[in-house]
């Protein structure tokens, strides 16, 4: 007998990353520069708070929604640092990651059928989610001409005037373009005009370095497209903890929304999560009220590897986009080859991870994400290998 899978689930590709870590794990000599994950450890303040924690058997269910004192922090901290206002009893929620937070709006939102515009290349995890909600993907490229940024060109040429939502993922991974207010406003009056439902992932919104040609490496700069005129109610704001705060095997995010969208995800969440991890709740809230120091350390050494692999790049003969948040970078490859094929051979042949572009959707081809959440030593080895491997080929 054979179990018969759900179409939904076949209409889903296996990671297109998953491949090339499965190569990476064939040796032990391999530098990688393909994990969206920091380096750094979680700050002790955080680390201790979850200890204490546990050692007062802080271990039942929360709230839903999560820890009111944790969501009233959030509420502050969104309020301080992106003029975001949300009330933390019916506006806010405590998920189980911010991936658990896209899942629930997805299947919040989303009926069969509708058609959601994502702008690519964006986060592997937007297109299947929207299938396994059910919903039409429509693919919205951006162009390096444009700085990948979404602009109103791009939804109109791909038809996102006739969707329903629309996904938006700035600072961007994979290509750590950056959105400013300038950029983000003819986009929110696309949205009001079309009456799109957006949703934003602002997941590495304190790690923006650039704004308007100034230096900026203390974050601080960013603009959520909610804070716009007309958005606040048409938005999904998600954020969370593992990048700014490198907190990623503790599984901690949320959401910003009106209070009916954040009501119609507790639904379902507890019936599925029930609540996000209690233990990281108490690492969040302590890390929202003593850390700030330790972000700003971290971003401050993300910019100094930005700028190191971006000139790095240039140095060795590759053309590179210029970032200016998040923590990658997004390289050509040198002509005549493929992205994958480029990937593949400078990992087998000199122990260099990274991912192809066009596993992230179209507009990525032809390009690699190279992430330097990763010490100077290695970024310098990597790169090396890369400048050796191109040399041979001279």
């Amino acid at each position: 007998m054979t179990i018969e899978l759900s179409d939904r689930v076949n209409a889903v590709p296996p990671s297109g990353i998953r491949r090339f870590f499965e190569i990476a794990e064939e040796r032990d000599d391999v530098i990688s520069l393909g994990v969206g994950e920091p380096d750094f450890s979680t700050p002790w303040a955080a680390r201790d708070a979850a200890i204490a924690s546990l050692e007062q058997g802080k271990t039942s269910y929360t709230a839903n929604r999560g820890k009111r004192e944790l969501r009233e922090a959030i509420a502050d901290y969104a309020a301080d640092r992106f003029d975001l206002g949300y009330d933390p009893d019916e506006e806010i929620i405590v998920t189980a990651g911010a991936s658990e937070a896209v899942d629930l709006a997805f299947r919040a939102l989303v009926d069969p059928g509708d058609t959601v515009a994502i702008a690519q290349p964006s986060y592997i995890s937007y297109e299947p989610g929207v299938v396994f909600a059910g919903g039409e993907v429509l693919p919205v490229p951006t162009r390096e001409e444009d700085e990948f940024r979404l602009t109103v060109e791009t939804l109109e040429a791909a038809g996102a005037s006739e969707a329903d939502l629309l996904v938006l993922c700035y600072p961007n991974n994979p290509t750590g373009a950056i959105m400013r207010e300038s950029d983000l406003e003819p986009v929110a009056e696309f949205a009001r005009e079309h009456d799109l439902t957006v949703l934003s992932d602002e997941i590495y919104a304190e790690l923006t370095y650039e704004v308007d040609g100034s230096d900026t490496s203390s974050g601080g700069t960013h603009t959520s497209i909610a804070t716009l005129p007309g958005m606040r109610e048409r938005t999904v704001v998600f954020n969370g903890f593992s990048k700014a705060h490198a907190m990623t095997g503790l599984r901690l995010g949320y959401a910003l929304a009106p209070a009916d969208v954040v009501g119609a995800m507790n639904r379902i969440h507890q019936y599925t999560m029930l609540s996000a991890p209690t233990t990281a709740q108490y690492a969040a809230l302590e890390a929202l009220e003593s850390c700030d120091d330790e972000v700003k350390k971290m971003v401050d050494q993300y910019d100094r590897r930005r700028r190191f692999v971006l000139s790095r790049f240039r140095e060795i003969g590759m053309d590179v986009f210029e970032a200016k948040g998040a923590f990658y970078c997004f390289p050509e490859v040198p002509e005549g080859w493929t992205a994958e094929e480029f990937a593949e051979a400078i990992l087998r042949e000199q122990g260099v991870a990274v991912v192809p572009g066009d596993v992230f959707g179209d507009g990525g081809e032809g390009h690699l994400r190279v992430s330097y959440a990763t010490g100077l030593e290695e970024l310098r080895e990597a790169l090396g290998r890369i400048e050796a491997f191109l040399e041979e080929r001279d």
